[in-house]
């Protein structure tokens, strides 16, 4: 946890929260930055593997999944700013030795669970009990296939550093939405999205470049959204609601 900022040199600010459960122990680290910064996700998730922990990108978890891991492994956290990295990694080290000086729980009561950590690249800010499976570790993996998908036309716009482009979403899921652009930012890349709801409210926050189409007539982008806002969730999952609804 130390070795985070040395890990992460292009972080804007961090924050981190610890929780403690009598058969584990949890670490959720929200990072700001400006791209996806996928080698040091990558190799993050390849050491907390080896000291036998379990590593989750929670923003590629569906919102409901997401709510309800955090719900079981970080209710009652201790939250930490970046700058206090050493003290909430001593409170978590001290947890885990007392867990291995104890012994395993007996086998009816102990849950099959591991010491989870937890990666959530946050918007220039969107890693127990039963230990969720690893997600995978390429961003190609879109996390709103995991979600309903409706066909839409929305308008919207995004942003880049460098450009402002007005296009229209033509499929929407609590995980994302695909845009038919010519404009096609990096993989990887943040945008800002701006998108206006046929009820008049609009989608407003960050997303991800997970997967770039380069076809001349059918190509655009795939975005995953980043925003953990209360506001901008319960707006997607009104909007999404009415769509189902229709459909049924």
């Amino acid at each position: 946890m130390e070795g985070l900022s040395a890990l992460l040199p292009s972080a804007q600010s961090m924050q981190l929260l610890v929780a403690f459960r009598d058969d584990a122990g949890a670490l959720e680290v929200k990072v700001e930055v400006p791209g996806y910064p996928r080698a040091a996700v990558e190799r993050l998730g390849e050491e907390v593997r080896k000291s036998g922990g379990t590593f989750v990108e929670l923003w590629r978890l569906p919102k409901a999944e997401r709510d309800a891991l955090r719900s079981r492994t970080l209710a009652g956290g201790t939250p930490f700013a970046g700058n206090e990295r050493a003290q909430a990694a001593q409170e978590l080290r001290q947890h885990l030795e007392a867990l291995a000086a104890r012994g395993p729980l007996p086998t009816a009561s102990t849950p099959p669970a591991a010491p989870p950590s937890g990666l959530a690249p946050a918007p220039p800010s969107a890693p127990a009990a039963g230990a969720p499976e690893p997600a995978p570790s390429s961003p190609r993996d879109e996390p709103q296939r995991r979600a309903p998908r409706f066909a839409v036309k929305l308008e919207m716009e995004f942003r880049t550093e460098l450009d402002f482009v007005r296009e229209h979403a033509l499929n929407i899921s609590n995980g994302g939405l695909f845009v038919r652009t010519a404009h096609r930012p990096p993989q990887d890349s943040v945008v800002t999205v701006d998108v206006k709801l046929p009820n008049g409210q609009r989608l407003q926050g960050e997303a991800l470049v997970v997967h770039v189409v380069d076809a001349p007539y059918t190509g655009g982008v795939g975005l995953a959204f980043l925003s953990d806002d209360a506001t901008f969730a319960a707006t997607l999952d009104g909007y999404l609601a009415s769509l189902a609804g229709e459909k049924a």
